[in-house]
């Protein structure tokens, strides 16, 4: 794996905190942090490591705490600390799907790494090929978002581990929406491919984005380079404890009436005139080709309804990008779609 850390972060010797150098217990008075021992319910700083919350959650995914990294602003932080620890700026490259989740490029950016970027297919599906051969001796990272965001679909796990075995770097995936999806997990591919990283988020199907909580499962070597990259706070005490406290069981419930009711959503969506396709979606929104996408948008906000204008994205013209709501949101939306008139 040292083959692709960078050599900086190889001979980084990483922040140690006040709660790094004592381990043990029956201590009474804490003066080893310059905190105010005045308690407030937040005087003391939190727990960098996040014990607690890696056990629960690893309990939940199945996976060691040891392979688990969890960041303090979604699955994004991950993102960031991949590109420090892998690419050199203004040297190395990464690629990546598109049409995608767009914190890729953005994060690349203000790395300083190239982005390139492959179209997917015209039927979305992944060109394994292609992305193959945009990578060159440079190329430490490729981005999977899988369901990917905007166009809903799940890849097939087969053309991921095909990626991850022929490509020479770190293959990331981004399983954000995996919740919504039945066609499985690369979380179980870890122990066989050295090479992988799997995000996944307390945003969406966990229904907690206000905390801003995300994970990265890989091999214990590469969590260790993200715990050495991190800042070391970077997550308050307070929203590992109510993350906690809220991931006391999968919120099963929520997942399946989310997923009946978007099925039900693009039943009802074919039959609507101004509606050309619904795409089969394996996340918790619908991508929609419509007859005229801005005056559609603009027609549901003047009603109270805001969707997503993905109309600017690579093979999405003419889409609106439709998150599944409530029962009673959906109806709203449908029924509003059903009264514009071209």
């Amino acid at each position: 794996m040292k083959k692709y850390i960078r050599k900086n972060i190889l001979e980084l010797e990483p922040y140690s905190t006040a709660r790094d150098d004592f381990q043990g217990t029956g201590i009474s008075a804490w003066l080893d942090a310059n905190e105010s021992p005045y308690n407030n319910g937040a005087n003391r700083y939190p727990d960098p490591h996040q014990k607690k919350l890696k056990q629960r959650a690893s309990e939940l995914m199945g996976v060691v705490p040891e392979s688990i990294f969890i960041g303090g602003a979604g699955s994004d932080e991950a993102i960031d600390v991949a590109l420090r620890i892998f690419c050199e700026p203004g040297i190395d490259n990464t690629v990546a799907i598109s049409p995608s989740y767009g914190v890729y490029k953005v994060a690349a950016a203000i790395n300083n790494v190239e982005m390139r970027e492959v179209l997917l297919n015209a039927d979305f599906s992944l060109p394994v090929n292609c992305i193959l051969d945009a990578t060159d001796a440079h190329t430490k990272i490729i981005w999977i978002c899988s369901p990917n965001n905007p166009t809903g679909n799940a890849f097939p796990k087969e053309d991921i581990k095909e990626l991850a075995s022929r490509f020479n770097g770190i293959v990331v995936v981004d399983e954000a929406y995996a919740d919504f999806s039945a066609k499985g997990s690369m979380l179980e591919e870890l122990p066989h491919t050295p090479n992988l990283i799997v995000l996944r988020t307390f945003s969406k199907a966990w229904g907690m984005a206000g905390l801003r909580a995300g994970m990265a499962f890989a091999s214990p070597e590469i969590i260790g380079y993200f715990d050495r990259v991190k800042y070391p706070y970077n997550m308050s005490s307070l929203v590992q404890e109510e993350l906690i406290r809220r991931i006391e069981q999968v919120p099963d419930d929520h997942i399946e009436e989310i997923i009946r009711q978007r099925q039900k959503m693009e039943r009802e969506l074919k039959d609507i005139p101004c509606v050309e396709k619904a795409y089969s979606s394996d996340a918790n929104f619908l991508l929609v080709k419509v007859t005229d996408a801005d005056a559609i948008y603009n027609h549901l906000v003047e009603n109270g309804v805001i969707v997503r204008n993905r109309s600017r994205m690579p093979l999405c013209e003419q889409t609106l990008r439709i998150t599944v709501g409530t029962p009673e949101e959906n109806a709203r939306t449908i029924s509003l779609l059903k009264g514009f008139k071209n």
